[in-house]
């Protein structure tokens, strides 16, 4: 008698022989045959998933009633899944009961819809709408139950029903987006999600009455954990709540009203897309459709918006850069010809014809392709092709997930992994699967270029490129007339050049270039040549540059993306040489290489709204517990909209105040994804922390900046000063499976950003930390409360605190918390002081940090250190810090702002300076400031000649002994 796993491939017949045992040790179960299943149908099964397997192993005891109760062979419905959740939720009575009913519920599904999913026993329309039924089902379960204990806990919330204008109680909705929205959910998918509900108000019956918004905040969290938490049962869904307004930072949930405002005042191109598939999947289904009809309006024209065309392009080419970036080629989903194309070409026409065809305003992609279709907007052959594709790469991507129920797109790269998939998808070897989808992912390509028109450049056309060029780099000159003809053409150190062609074309990684690298290469440099021709300094632009060749050698698409985009081969060229610290920036990441793509985006940095509106939609796609891609990322942010900004400056579009401005920004975006990123990781596994009423915090943690970024006067190299404060109580702890205290919580808050900020990775260092500001410097607690925070100030401080108190601002974090801070802030600023003893405090820390810094006398003929010597940026700094704790009790207005400018115009309008004075030492200040700027970018440092700027130095010099010499 034949085996089961006989009729298997030789790798899968030997990987299930050798498990067959651990499996069945006592042969296959009466309960599975009664469920229609044989024994190789189980063979096949533990053949082509490992996650089928190890449930059959250890969680058979609890897979076997829900078989019994459905046999395999027959599909999974909705109405299957709501009553099977009953039988669980019969026997919850606590929130930990909950958690656990939940999680086994979704033991069992999970292993049905993968079984029959994997086996080919139900098609893909049964497999996403039973795993998006199973999720309404979870999310509408756990949200129902939680209520009901909210309420009890709280008090029911009312307010005035949208509809009717009656108070009523109100009840969460929960908008299911993506995939979920769709009804189109993947077998291991994350959910996206956006709280709501219908109206302000307070709840009644509680011990206390509590805000709505409150109530609900509360609600979602719980939610949240009841779904995300990962305990000894696992988890039900990863939950992202990331799609809502203003992302992580934003209100876990929100009004109709005020959902309603921001789409429409504030609303993004990319929100519409996502908006496309918002569905009411939880909670009150009546008041949700109510919403739902509110923002339709936002999400559909009236009229024929092309411009949804130019949105969805900067989302592909934002998501190009990320497959780049990552090497995300074999991501069926992300990479060329991937589903997401499919999704675009379908939500292209939905957002521009959707308000006029409504027959478009439909969630489910194959059915609008259907209307596609019929609407004649599509050929028929277009839309069968683009159908096909989706169909297969749906199946593949449930393929590769269900395998070890893992969220994942990318293509596996080991022999038995391949063999399950091609089984999984019913070819006969993995090359013939291959060949199947890289047809798929062809037509798809093909059709998305000419449907959402990406920009084909083509070859780049080399007509114009002089002879020389070519010669030049392929040796075909001897030296003297390669000298002569580099000096004929403006490089001013011909010998250096040569010399450093020579050494790029004799190195080792150029001699082990394979064909199609060294073709790309050799096309490259006489176009490189060619391009630096427009430069005055072309032999040291071309020193430059080369470092960056050198870097991409072996990612000869970058040379491609230079060749086919002759205006960013200018940008390059023109960058370069302008600026060494540009240069250097490209060769270290160059990827930032697309940023030269867009001209116009190049030279016109975005302003902070804009900024975090890119950064959310950068992070949308990479979950919060890879940390490790989070990182890459946000240093790959920071860089690029430093080169912006850079780029602005050396082209004259950007002041030195505004340049200080942008970078200053930058820093408090990522700054603030970064706190969302610690705590979320910090909750995921050890809850919120508690406040005394029981409530969770939201956050309640802030950053406080000092120096130059609390003076708003960034640098591109500078290193960012913090103090970090929270307002939680100390004394209370988490409220998670693993709960710490409180305390611990926010300690390890604290560590988990300067990680994620100082830590060198692939991409370098996103900024470097200077904690020594903080209560009691280097021996003090790394996370401070409020409190004690407050009664160090009050108490403890030196005066040079107090200095750097007057440029320190919040710059992220609780919003309640900032507040708190900028309160006491104020109050230790305005404190009635001892002029004198004040300004003889200042002079005396000055002399230290002069001859600690400054210039030594041996140089003083020599060099002019801008920052430190007498007369420089630092005695500014010094007089205006004085002036500002010697006044501000008289003139409370002066602690409105922390940066040197504003502070010298408010003494000029307080009368504590002339108002001449003020400006002039402004003038003077911002002068200085520019040049240090201009040096960073040339790879300078701060000291220059000894004569430079001697009128302003005596100007200051003058005002310092005026101030503070009198």
């Amino acid at each position: 008698m034949s085996e089961p796993w006989d009729s298997l491939p030789a790798a899968l017949s030997k990987d299930v022989s050798g498990c067959w045992p651990a499996v069945f040790p006592q042969g296959v179960p009466d309960w599975l045959a009664r469920g229609g299943v044989t024994r190789p149908d189980v063979a096949e099964a533990i053949a082509r998933s490992l996650f089928i397997r190890q449930a059959l192993e250890r969680h058979s005891g609890q897979i076997h009633p829900a078989i019994v109760d459905r046999p395999l062979t027959e599909p999974t419905t909705e109405a299957w899944l709501q009553a099977r959740w009953q039988t669980f939720l019969a026997v919850v009575d606590s929130e930990s009961a909950l958690h656990s009913a939940l999680r086994q519920y979704r033991r069992e599904v999970q292993f049905r819809i993968i079984w029959r999913d994997l086996m080919r026993w139900a098609d893909l329309e049964e497999t996403m709408a039973a795993t998006s039924a199973f999720a309404d089902t979870a999310i509408d379960g756990a949200l129902n139950w939680l209520y009901q204990q909210a309420c009890e806990e709280f008090g029911t919330p009312y307010g005035r029903d949208p509809a009717t204008g009656q108070e009523k109680p109100q009840r969460m909705v929960v908008l299911g987006m993506g995939k979920l929205g769709g009804r189109e959910l993947n077998v291991s998918s994350d959910i996206d999600l956006i709280f709501a509900f219908p109206a302000k108000g307070e709840t009644r019956g509680g011990r206390r009455a509590l805000d709505n918004q409150q109530f609900f905040i509360r609600l979602g969290q719980r939610l949240i954990q009841a779904l995300d938490q990962i305990t000894a049962d696992g988890f039900v869904f990863r939950v992202d709540m990331r799609l809502r307004p203003y992302g992580q930072s934003g209100a876990l949930a929100l009004s109709f009203a005020a959902l309603e405002t921001y789409y429409q005042d504030q609303g993004r191109d990319w929100e519409r897309y996502a908006m496309v598939k918002a569905r009411v999947v939880a909670g009150d289904q009546k008041a949700g459709r109510v919403l739902m009809e509110s923002l339709k309006p936002f999400v559909y024209r009236k009229y024929i918006d092309f411009s949804a065309f130019e949105s969805l392009r900067s989302m592909k080419e934002m998501i190009s850069r990320e497959v780049r970036r990552k090497g995300l080629e074999n991501n069926i989903k992300l990479g060329s010809g991937g589903i997401r194309e499919i999704e675009f070409v379908v939500q292209a026409f939905q957002l521009i014809r959707g308000g006029r065809d409504r027959e478009l305003q439909q969630r489910e992609l194959l059915r609008i392709l259907a209307e596609l279709e019929v609407l004649e907007l599509l050929p028929s052959q277009v839309v069968s092709e683009l159908r096909s594709a989706y169909v297969f790469l749906r199946n593949l991507e449930h393929a590769l997930q269900g395998m070890e129920d893992k969220q994942t797109q990318i293509l596996p790269d080991d022999a038995i992994s391949c063999a399950r998939v091609a089984r999984i998808m019913g070819f006969e070897s993995w090359q013939d699967c291959l060949a199947e989808l890289d047809a798929h992912r062809g037509n798809v390509a093909r059709h998305f270029a000419d449907i959402i028109a990406i920009d084909d450049h083509g070859e780049a056309d080399d007509g114009g490129v002089d002879d020389g060029c070519y010669e030049l780099w392929l040796s075909d000159m001897d030296e003297d007339s390669a000298l002569e003809w580099l000096e004929s053409h403006g490089f001013e150190n011909p010998k250096d050049s040569l010399q450093c062609l020579a050494d790029l074309r004799h190195s080792r990684t150029v001699q082990t270039l394979q064909t199609q690298g060294r073709k790309r290469l050799n096309q490259f440099v006489p176009l490189l040549l060619n391009a630096l021709m427009g430069v005055n300094n072309p032999s040291e632009t071309l020193s430059r540059v080369l470092q960056l060749v050198e870097a991409i050698l072996r990612r000869t698409a970058y040379m491609v993306l230079l060749m086919e985009n002759p205006g960013a081969m200018t940008q390059l060229v023109r960058l370069c040489s302008e600026s060494p610290w540009i240069a250097r920036l490209l060769a270290e990441t160059p990827l930032l290489l697309d940023e030269l793509l867009n001209a116009e985006n190049l030279y016109s940095p975005p302003a902070k709204e804009a900024l975090q509106d890119d950064l959310r939609q950068q992070m949308l796609r990479i979950p919060y517990e890879d940390l490790e891609e989070q990182m890459e990322a946000l240093r790959y942010f920071k860089k690029a909209h430093a080169l912006r900004v850079a780029a602005s400056e050396l082209k004259g579009t950007l002041p030195l105040m505004k340049v200080s401005d942008y970078l200053t920004w930058i820093a408090e975006v990522v700054l603030d994804h970064v706190v969302d990123v610690a705590f979320a990781n910090l909750v995921s596994r050890h809850g919120y922390p508690r406040r005394a009423d029981g409530s969770a915090c939201d956050t309640d943690f802030a950053i406080i900046g000092y120096g130059k970024l609390g003076g708003i006067e960034l640098g591109y190299t500078s290193d960012l000063d913090l103090v970090f404060v929270h307002q939680a109580d100390p004394q209370l702890a988490t409220d998670g499976d693993k709960p710490i205290d409180n305390a611990v919580f926010y300690t390890r808050l604290g560590q988990r950003i300067v990680h994620i900020l100082n830590t060198q990775t692939p991409s370098g260092q996103l900024y470097e930390v200077d904690m020594r500001l903080r209560p009691s410097g280097n021996s003090g607690l790394l996370v401070s409360t409020l409190q004690a925070f407050e009664k160090y100030q009050q108490e403890d401080a030196w005066t040079w605190e107090h200095q750097a108190l007057a440029r320190a601002r919040g710059v992220a974090g609780c919003e309640d918390t900032l507040k708190a801070f900028e309160a006491i802030r104020h109050q230790i600023l305005c404190r009635s002081r001892d002029k004198s003893a004040l300004r003889q405090e200042v002079v005396d820390m000055r002399e230290k940090m002069r001859s600690n810094l400054g210039t030594p006398e041996t140089r003083k003929s020599e060099v002019f250190h801008i920052k430190h010597d007498p007369g420089g940026i630092v005695d500014v700094e010094f007089m205006v810090q004085y002036l500002m704790l010697a006044w501000s009790a008289e003139h409370p207005e002066l602690t409105q702002w922390s940066d040197n400018i504003r502070q010298m115009e408010e003494l000029g309008r307080a009368g504590v300076m002339a108002v001449e004075d003020a400006e002039r030492l402004r003038e003077v200040f911002i002068t200085l400031r520019s040049t240090i700027h201009r040096r960073a970018l040339q790879n300078l440092n701060s000291q220059v000649e000894a004569e430079a700027f001697s009128e302003e130095r005596s100007y200051i010099q003058q005002m310092w002994q005026k101030i503070m010499i009198e």
